[in-house]
C-alpha cells in the first residue's frame, strides 16, 4: 500500500470533527419504528415500563447526537425537541395506517401494515427525519430516508412537506423531491415521480417540485415535474402521465395509448433479427 495513500486516510481521519456510525443511526430509527408500533420481542406490562423505555431510546439517541454534533447541549436539546414530537409524529402514522387499510383491499388488520407495508415504513422514516430537518439537523434526515430508500425501493427526500393522512401503495421506484408539497388524504402508486424539470445547482433555493392538492391520486409510473406545477385537489392522474404544467382541481388526466391485439391465426408480420 502506498505511503501516501496511508498518510492522506490518516490526515481525513484526524480532520475529522464528527464521528459516523452509520449502522448505529439506521438501527435506532428501526428500535424507534418497532418500539411505537408493537413489534419489539417483549410487552410492556405497565406505563412506567414504556416511560423507562421512551428515556432509553432518548438517551442513546442523545449518544449518537453527541457523537456527531462535539455538543453536548446541542445533542440534549435536539433530542428533547424531537421527543417531544413524537406523540403528534404518531398520531400522523396512525392516520396513514388507518388510510392505507382503509383504502386497500387487500390490506387485513392494522398489524399488517404496521409490519409489512414497505410504503407505511418510508411514510414512517420520512416522518422521523422530516422533524430533524424541521429542527436543521445535518447529516441524519437524509442517512434515515436513504436507509429507508434501501430497504423499500421509495425516495422520500426530508425536507418534502408531506399532510396526513398519506398512502403509498406497492411503492417500489416512487421519487418525491426535496420541495414538493403533499396535501392530505392523497393516493400514490409504484413508480410515480414527483420531480425537478432541470438539476441545476443554481438552482438550489428555488421551488423546484411540484405541489399536489388533497385527495389527489396519482397512478402508477406518473411523472410530474416542476415547481410551478399544482396538481388541483380531487384529480386523478392515469398511469404513465408525463405532467410539467398544472391542473385545475377534479380533473382527470390519462394517457392514451393506442393498444393493438391480433387474432392468433392472423399472419404474424415478419421479425427481422440482426446479430
Amino acid at each position: 500500500m502506498k505511503k501516501e495513500f496511508i498518510s492522506e486516510l490518516y490526515q481525513a481521519n484526524k480532520n475529522s470533527t464528527v464521528y459516523l456510525d452509520k449502522k448505529r443511526i439506521e438501527d435506532f430509527i428501526d428500535i424507534v419504528f418497532r418500539f411505537l408500533f408493537q413489534l419489539e420481542d417483549r410487552k410492556y406490562h405497565s406505563e412506567s415500563a414504556i416511560q423507562l423505555r421512551i428515556e432509553e431510546l432518548k438517551a442513546e439517541f442523545n449518544s449518537i447526537l453527541c457523537n456527531i454534533l462535539n455538543d453536548k447541549e446541542e445533542a440534549k436539546s435536539i433530542a428533547d425537541n424531537f421527543g417531544n414530537a413524537l406523540p403528534l409524529i404518531y398520531k400522523a402514522l396512525l392516520k396513514d395506517a388507518h388510510y392505507i387499510l382503509d383504502s386497500d383491499p387487500a390490506a387485513t388488520c392494522l398489524e399488517e401494515v404496521f409490519i409489512a407495508y414497505p410504503g407505511f415504513y418510508a411514510i414512517a422514516v420520512y416522518r422521523f427525519a422530516h422533524q430533524l430537518q424541521k429542527q436543521k439537523v445535518a447529516l441524519l434526515p437524509r442517512i434515515w430516508t436513504e436507509y429507508a430508500h434501501s430497504k423499500t425501493g421509495i425516495d422520500i427526500h426530508p425536507a418534502a412537506h408531506i399532510g396526513a393522512p398519506f398512502f403509498i401503495d406497492h411503492g417500489t421506484g416512487i421519487v418525491i423531491g426535496e420541495t414538493t408539497v403533499i396535501g392530505s388524504n392523497v393516493k400514490i402508486y409504484q413508480g410515480v415521480t414527483l420531480g425537478a424539470v432541470s438539476v441545476s445547482k443554481k438552482k438550489k433555493n428555488q421551488r423546484r417540485h411540484p405541489q399536489i392538492e388533497d385527495h389527489v391520486v396519482i397512478y402508477s409510473n406518473a411523472t410530474i415535474l416542476g415547481g410551478d406545477t399544482i396538481i388541483g385537489h380531487h384529480s386523478v392522474i392515469g398511469g404513465n402521465v408525463w405532467l410539467t404544467k398544472s391542473v385545475e382541481p377534479h380533473s382527470l388526466v390519462f394517457h392514451e395509448a393506442q393498444v393493438v391485439i391480433k387474432d392468433k391465426n392472423s399472419d404474424p408480420e415478419t421479425i427481422h433479427i440482426h446479430i
